[in-house]
């Protein structure tokens, strides 16, 4: 059997959109989406989404970020710089704060300053305070100030919309009827589902063909566990 003739694959950025309109609303996120739309009216100056990769958090907090006119900061490469933002700024994001790692001190003297300045701040997170084994007790306290939103793994439905949208992001024409069977068997992951999504952009792009189901079946029953193979 000849095989097609696979095309070279240039690995071309494909960033998601965060507009507002492309936020897809969902039980798993319509607190955190009321929570972001309720600002500035909040309780205090500092609110934490909480939730796992690929939930939603980068895409409501850029909302917010944009509504707010707010600098970001990243948990997980804070550095002397960072340390300004508190006394520069009215608004501060700090994604993945629970990444902080070596850098506590950091993080603490920036929430401190920031506090201090009235600085609006958003935080976002895979899981609560507590479950960062901090060892600055202070910073922990400082950190319990803020309203904890969770955002849930997403169902079928919201699963299936996300997958829309990741290849819609691509430009990638896929029937709904392959979409469906991805949705009802891939991890409850936004997540899972971009990876799968750019894996399956890469083969359709190197076969020069549609994504089919054949193509997302044989790609997912690689990526399962032998007795989860679908």
């Amino acid at each position: 059997m000849i095989r097609p003739p696979r095309q070279l694959t240039l690995d071309w950025p494909h960033q998601p959109s965060f507009a507002r309109e492309d936020f897809l609303a969902a039980p798993s996120n319509q607190d955190a989406l009321r929570a972001i739309n309720q600002w500035p009216n909040w309780a205090g100056r500092m609110l934490l989404l909480v939730g796992p990769e690929g939930a939603g958090k980068s895409h409501l907090a850029s909302l917010w970020t944009r509504t707010a006119n707010a600098t970001v900061a990243n948990g997980a490469s804070l550095d002397l710089t960072s340390l300004e933002l508190g006394l520069q700024t009215s608004a501060l994001l700090i994604e993945d704060v629970d990444r902080v790692g070596q850098a506590e001190d950091r993080l603490f003297h920036l929430v401190n300053a920031a506090l201090q300045n009235d600085v609006w701040m958003l935080l976002t997170a895979r899981a609560a305070p507590e479950a960062w084994n901090l060892k600055t007790p202070d910073l922990l306290s400082r950190l319990r100030l803020a309203p904890v939103i969770r955002l849930e793994a997403p169902d079928v439905e919201l699963t299936e919309a996300v997958l829309f949208k990741l290849f819609s992001d691509r430009q990638l024409q896929v029937d709904p009827h392959v979409v469906a069977y991805i949705a009802l068997r891939i991890e409850r992951s936004l997540g899972e589902a971009r990876k799968l999504v750019d894996t399956l952009d890469r083969q359709a792009l190197a076969l020069g063909r549609r994504v089919t189901r054949a193509m997302a079946s044989e790609l997912l029953r690689e990526s399962a566990p032998e007795d989860d193979a679908p």
